[in-house]
């Protein structure tokens, strides 16, 4: 429930609007950072048994992915593959995109261009420079 001044002192034009807005019914691919990935943040293990053909492949492309990780053995004779973390993982991630806005006016009406930022840290950076401004303005009296 948003809050709402039940008689605003000034116009509408006078106000903004922050908001942040996505689809439910859209899904992206997305990077292991953004959705906060365990194996990303930790690093992680991949045990591989290469006396099968699908594990001989499995290992192929591990080798030829560009990751960073160390190779050895186990005592059952598997390959272990231990990735360093902050790196990507191999799994597909999905997340719902979002808009940062930013229009004119208030719940009254909206008035003037709306600005879309990309990112979030964006729009974060915005909404401080603009309290920033506001306090600024308060304490001038």
């Amino acid at each position: 429930m948003a809050f709402r001044p039940k008689d605003p002192r000034l116009p509408v034009e006078a106000y903004q609007t922050w908001s942040v807005k996505s689809r439910p019914d859209k899904r992206v691919k997305t990077v292991c950072e953004r959705v906060g990935c365990q194996q990303w943040r930790e690093g992680w293990d991949s045990v591989i048994d290469e006396s099968t053909e699908l594990g001989r492949q499995q290992a192929a492309f591990i080798r030829g992915s560009r990751r960073t990780f160390r190779e050895q053995r186990n005592g059952a004779g598997l390959t272990v593959f231990r990735f360093e973390p902050y790196q990507r993982c191999f799994a597909d991630h999905q997340t719902m995109p979002e808009k940062y806005l930013v229009r004119g006016g208030d719940y009254r009406a909206a008035v003037g261009k709306v600005r879309v930022h990309q990112r979030a840290s964006d729009w974060v950076e915005h909404v401080q420079e603009h309290m920033g401004r506001l306090l600024h303005e308060r304490d001038k009296g």
